[in-house]
Order: structure tokens, then C-alpha cells, then sequence
């Protein structure tokens, strides 16, 4: 039995499309107040006929907070994929630490006590070392903590190391760290805010850049690891090193908008997000920008995927290419 968590979420969800292009039934996890409609969105992406591949998931009620929960739906299960996480670079720390950490703990827990034959943990670059000016990072680079490193990139490495700590125990594992994952997802989060603000008319680009990748590309690959006799290993995935103006013009073609025209460095944006903090604190509300936030967007940072173009051969869509079907579903939306 395959077990898929996070499942209503922008990878879980493309993961259930594609296993259900493979499987009769695929069993997921979601908690008892779950909206499913964005998992409608996503399967709609890829077909009109959404309700009749809904109808082949066999939903368990469980919480990756609550041990007994998650030990009660991994019964039985042969692979599981662990998706469930919080995406988030500008606050929420309590929460990603809770859901990214805890909840990845809980999950490994129950693999090992079920005797999975493999788990595949979706992590993220975040959670990849520090490199010089230019220098590409990989799988090898080491990552240290420091106050420029934001939640998120804390709360992925230390999920990591509750995977790392099942490995030790005998738990069969891979760990995917993609960049910034580009898709349909059915929300206004996480990546998906870009498109919904380029649509809307952005004027402000930032000067930096990372790795980013498509959807498709990242669930694919998961399968694969999941079949293989690939274990113990992390793998980066990123299809291009992208520069973040690069990435806005883009999806400012793909909404037929004006591609926007003012740069933002690291100094101004620092300010404004420093800003955004103290009002926050004052009025009472989560900032959509902070100094964490700033920094990662003025950043420019480069990745390789040597390692699994050589495990597995696989060639990764253009950045643009994916841009392009992302915006001409969402026109019709």
C-alpha cells in the first residue's frame, strides 16, 4: 500500500495525480478539516474529469502531530511519501518547528514500528549548506546555522536529521531537497502567491535568484526513488538556476502584464522588511515580508544536480516551459 502525507498540499496533491496514473488506489492521509477543493484544482490541471480520479484515494483521517494517529494509518503501508509540511519564510516559526520537526518525527516513528520498506521525505534546498559567492551547492555542502538563516531553513534541516536518525535505526529512506517548487497547487500560498501578484500588477523585482523547479519534475522523481533500490541518500532537484526577474517577467508574459521594471537590493528591501516587523508587532499581524524574507529574496544562489541526473538519468523541464502551462490554466480559471 502506498501512503501519501500532505497530500492536500502542492506536492501530495501532483503526487496523488501521478500514482494514480499507476495505481488503481492510492491511500492518503488529511485531517478531519481538510479542504479538499485544491486538490480539485490540481487534478483538473491535468484532466476534466477530476471527481472520478478523486474518487479512487482512500482518505485516512490523521494528524502528523498525533503519533497514534499516523502509526494507525501506516499499517500495511509498502511506501510511504512524507509531504506534509508547513511552507513559510516569513514567520510561523512555532508552527514549522511543530509540523516540519515534530510531525517528521512522528512519521519516521511510525515507519520504522510498521516496517515500511521505504520512506521518501520531501525536504527542501533550504535545508542545503552555505557556499562561496557563485560556488554551487550540493548534497555535500555543510550546512550551519546562523541568525540569517531563515525558520524554514531550520525547520527542514532539523527534519532532516529525524530522517537521518530512522536511517541510523534501519529505516530505508531517500530525502528529495528541491528548489522552489513551481505548480498548481489550488491556493494562494507559497509559490503560488508569486502568480497571483505578478497577475495582479508587480512593479518591484528583487536582484536575486536560486534554484527552482516544476512540480511534475519533483513527483516524478519521487516515484522513481520510491521504486528503486536507491536508500540512504539526499538528492537535490532543481531544473535551473533561475535569476528572480527572470522568473516575474515570465509569468508577467504568461498573464499578458506588464513585466515589472524596479529593482530591489538587499539594503532596501532589509529596511522594509525591518518595517513591516515592527508594525507587525505594534498593529497585531504576520507581515508578508520580513528581514528573513528579505534576505532570501536579494540572495543569489546556485545548485547542482549532478547526483541525480546520474542516478536516474532524468531531464528536468524548462523553467519557462512550466511557467507558460501554469499561467494558461490559471487564465482559464
Amino acid at each position: 500500500m502506498i501512503l501519501v502525507t500532505g497530500a492536500t498540499g502542492l506536492v501530495g496533491g501532483n503526487l496523488l495525480w501521478q500514482l494514480l496514473q499507476e495505481n488503481e488506489r492510492v491511500t492518503a492521509i488529511r485531517r478531519a478539516s481538510s479542504n479538499l477543493k485544491p486538490l480539485r484544482t490540481i487534478f483538473s490541471f491535468y484532466c476534466s474529469n477530476p471527481d472520478d480520479y478523486l474518487a479512487r484515494i482512500d482518505w485516512k483521517i490523521a494528524d502528523v502531530l498525533d503519533l497514534d494517529s499516523i502509526q494507525s494509518a501506516m499499517k500495511n503501508s509498502t511506501i510511504v511519501y512524507h509531504c506534509a509540511a508547513v511552507v513559510s519564510l516569513a514567520g510561523n516559526a512555532e508552527a514549522m518547528i511543530d509540523t516540519n520537526v515534530a510531525g517528521t518525527k512522528n512519521v519516521v516513528q511510525a515507519a520504522l514500528d510498521n516496517h515500511i520498506q521505504k520512506l521518501c521525505f520531501v525536504s527542501s534546498i533550504a535545508a542545503c549548506g552555505n557556499a562561496s559567492t557563485g560556488e554551487m551547492l550540493d548534497e555535500n555542502s555543510t550546512w550551519t546555522d546562523s541568525p540569517n538563516r531563515s525558520p524554514y531553513s531550520r525547520s527542514k534541516y532539523y527534519s532532516e536529521q529525524e530522517v537521518w536518525k530512522g536511517i541510523n535505526k534501519g529505516l530505508q529512506a531517500v530525502i528529495v531537497n528541491p528548489g522552489v517548487i513551481l505548480g498548481v497547487s489550488g491556493t494562494n500560498s507559497g509559490s503560488s502567491q508569486l502568480f497571483g501578484q505578478v497577475r495582479k500588477g508587480l512593479p518591484f523585482y528583487t536582484n536575486g535568484g536560486t534554484g527552482y523547479v516544476d512540480v511534475q519534475d519533483v513527483v516524478k522523481i519521487m516515484i522513481q526513488l520510491g521504486k528503486s533500490e536507491i536508500s540512504n541518500e539526499r538528492f537535490v532537484l532543481v531544473s535551473e538556476n533561475c535569476c528572480n526577474r527572470d522568473i516575474l517577467n515570465w509569468i508577467a508574459d504568461g498573464f499578458q502584464k506588464h513585466r515589472p521594471l524596479i529593482g530591489m537590493g538587499g539594503k532596501t528591501l532589509w529596511i522594509f522588511g525591518f518595517v513591516s516587523e515592527m508594525l507587525g508587532k505594534t498593529v497585531g499581524f504576520q507581515p508578508k515580508i520580513d528581514r528573513s524574507t528579505a534576505r532570501t529574496a536579494t540572495k543569489r544562489e546556485y545548485y547542482s544536480t549532478k547526483k541525480i541526473t546520474n542516478a536516474l538519468g532524468y531531464t528536468f523541464k524548462p523553467i519557462e516551459q512550466c511557467i507558460r502551462e501554469i499561467c494558461a490554466f490559471e487564465r482559464t480559471c
